[in-house]
């Protein structure tokens, strides 16, 4: 679910052998902003996650699978199979969008130059959301993000467009921008911003901020947690969201 605008939108010794080669680099969820790494070629990774955003005093979200697999160099596939909610005046539990995507990088970062990773993602939301939860349509979200590492600091960001069809739904921009530092071998923090234009006729423009940590408990196993405040028009599109996830990596 969580799109992101045009604002500038983690046993012994394994497992201390693992954290003391881990990369510095850690991008992507918790934030509602992604980055350009795909998964490592024939390899996993799979987030059992929850979010959810309150505005205009009524709490929606999803939970599910975030699944991502290394299929190639440089090219990772994804499929996300959450169930919405929606807790307010009339709840609602049911079936979301289906998320079909695949991200493939095609500029790598050199040492020494400011060149990034830049990798395009593009990601079909299927109509397959329950009545009244999410869009029935077919949306397509067409964004680039691109990241630069020095040291333990990592930046990315970036965003794209997205086209939302429907009665009283307006295509939009939506992007941001995530700061982290590798604290420890096991602990990377980081702060973003984020934010899209109106994805409603009846809506305005949106901003908001998220704190996020990343703690690996085992060699392949991460416990990932983001949220914050919005800053523009929260009151109708978002007084504060949330991203919890327990992440497993083969």
């Amino acid at each position: 679910m969580r799109p992101a605008a045009q604002i500038l939108r983690a046993a012994a010794a394994a497992a201390t052998a693992l954290l003391l080669t881990a990369p510095a680099a850690v991008a992507g969820p918790p934030y509602v902003t992604d980055d350009p790494g795909p998964t490592d070629l024939g390899h996993w990774e799979i987030y059992n996650y929850v979010d959810g955003l309150d505005a205009a005093g009524s709490t929606t979200g999803e939970a599910g699978l975030d699944l991502n697999y290394g299929a190639a160099k440089d090219l990772q596939l994804t499929l996300v199979v959450p169930a919405a909610y929606s807790a307010g005046d009339v709840g609602a539990l049911g079936a979301a969008q289906v998320e079909a995507a695949a991200k493939y990088r095609f500029l790598h970062q050199s040492d020494g130059t400011l060149t990034p990773d830049v990798a395009f993602f593009p990601r079909v939301f299927l109509p397959t959301a329950g009545r009244g939860l999410e869009s029935s349509r077919t949306d397509l979200l067409l964004p680039l993000w691109a990241e630069k590492d020095w040291g333990d600091w990592s930046l990315f960001g970036g965003g794209g467009y997205e086209f939302n069809p429907g009665p009283g739904d307006h295509d939009f921009w939506t992007g941001g921008i995530v700061l982290t530092r590798q604290v420890t071998k096991a602990l990377n923090l980081g702060a973003e911003l984020w934010g899209h234009t109106r994805d409603l006729t009846s809506d305005g423009d949106f901003a908001g901020v998220n704190l996020g940590v990343d703690y690996r408990l085992t060699p392949h196993w991460s416990l990932l947690a983001s949220g914050g405040p919005g800053l523009k028009n929260a009151a109708a599109e978002g007084r504060w969201d949330f991203y919890l996830a327990l992440k497993a990596d083969y």
